[in-house]
């Protein structure tokens, strides 16, 4: 498939373009191309374009590039619209409106959730099994039964046993401690 498109040239910091015409497939800097059909200097406007030889490869299948596509038509060579060579840029959001949108978001669904359990129980509500209530509970964090006063009970105790045991160690450390001072002031 033909192409035409432009091919930089000129020196660094002073673009200069050939308009030219040739394979898709090859580069644009390969230097081999069909033929030079014009010229584009962007730093003083200078457009030279060759009419007919550009009329003569777009009747024979070349596809301009969209910026070629973009001065033929500000030359006249074709006609229609221009296209947006830049690319779509995503509007710029600060970082308080991203807070405020969070929130909002937040405020939805913790209004979804009261407005839930304001209907009635889940149970009455749903008609899910219970493997999916169970599910559902799993993931948000919530627990079927609040702990029995028994193992609360139980596990204060072994918490006060551990504190217990723990003076214990201390003091068998500074014990021990004693012993190997005495031990190298004897030596």
């Amino acid at each position: 498939m033909l192409v035409i498109r432009l091919k930089r040239i000129g020196k660094k910091n002073d673009p200069s373009f050939r308009v030219i015409v040739t394979e898709k497939s090859r580069g644009p800097k390969s230097g081999n191309y069909l033929e030079k059909v014009g010229f584009y200097n962007p730093q003083n406007d200078t457009i030279e374009l060759n009419k007919e030889r550009i009329e003569h490869w777009i009747s024979n299948g070349a596809q301009p590039s969209d910026t070629v596509h973009n001065l033929l038509i500000s030359e006249g060579i074709i006609k229609g619209k221009k296209i947006n060579v830049l690319p779509q840029k995503s509007p710029v959001v600060k970082e308080e409106e991203e807070v405020k949108e969070e929130s909002k978001e937040a405020d939805e669904t913790s209004s979804e959730e009261t407005e839930e359990s304001s209907e009635g129980t889940p149970e009455e509500s749903t008609d899910e099994p219970e493997e999916v209530k169970e599910e559902v509970k799993e993931e948000s964090g919530e627990v079927d039964e609040a702990p029995s006063e028994d193992t609360l009970e139980e596990s204060t105790d072994e918490v006060e046993e551990v504190k217990e045991e723990a003076p214990e160690e201390t003091e068998e450390k500074e014990d021990s401690e004693e012993e190997e001072t005495e031990k190298t002031d004897e030596e």
